[in-house]
């Protein structure tokens, strides 16, 4: 792990940590979208300076190990925040699950009414990640990957549509909508580069495919 990334998770995992513990984190403004991805042009670039390996093992990979959905505010955990945000004039009870609102999913353009109809997906998933290098991580560190609000790495979409994606990586899917493609590699590799995690040889021509026609 370079000495870079492991001080930006440390500080990630430090402060989502405290904010749980202290019950303070504050939820984003709803913003009806995840953050933005960077540019195209950036993204080449952060996919230049990815290492390319082949990808690790799957042994001892389980989804317990990336403790996910915690609790962020209140009552609110990772996954009610992104349903707030990501929908619009979402309303949710005390407990903060949502009870109405509009859902459109990027990945294949279906608007939903009923929050479980969609899945947070994890753009980079767990266990694309786990065989990526974060099998080395410590678990607050993957507690703090599965929970990530500023990168773009949630996104509420579609489930079965989600369930389709699993974690497969660029090489073997891709959104079904067309005109979200350049956002799905841009946001992949903005995740892949801010945690320094490896892509495989064909994941990488994949993503060099898509952004050379961004």
């Amino acid at each position: 792990m370079s000495g870079v990334y492991a001080r930006r998770i440390a500080a990630v995992a430090a402060s989502v940590a405290m904010a749980a513990t202290a019950g303070l984190f504050t939820a984003p403004t709803a913003q009806a979208a995840m953050p933005t991805p960077v540019a195209a042009s950036t993204a080449r670039t952060y996919l230049s300076q990815l290492t390319v390996a082949a990808e690790g093992s799957s042994d001892g990979y389980s989804r317990d190990k990336f403790p996910h959905w915690i609790t962020q505010s209140g009552a609110c955990n990772t996954r009610e925040v992104v349903l707030k945000r990501d929908g619009t004039n979402v309303e949710t009870n005390t407990s903060c699950a949502a009870v109405s609102g509009s859902w459109y999913s990027e990945y294949d353009g279906a608007t939903w009414t009923a929050a479980s109809d969609l899945d947070i997906d994890h753009m980079v998933p767990l266990a694309e990640a786990w065989r990526s290098g974060a099998s080395g991580w410590t678990t607050a560190q993957r507690q703090a990957y599965a929970n990530d609000l500023t990168r773009p790495q949630l996104i509420a979409v579609t489930d079965n549509v989600n369930q389709a994606k699993g974690d497969k990586d660029p090489a073997k899917w891709m959104p079904p909508r067309a005109a979200y493609k350049c956002t799905y590699a841009r946001a992949w590799v903005h995740v892949k580069h801010y945690y320094d995690l490896t892509v495989d040889p064909a994941e990488k021509n994949a993503l060099q495919t898509i952004l050379n026609g961004c």
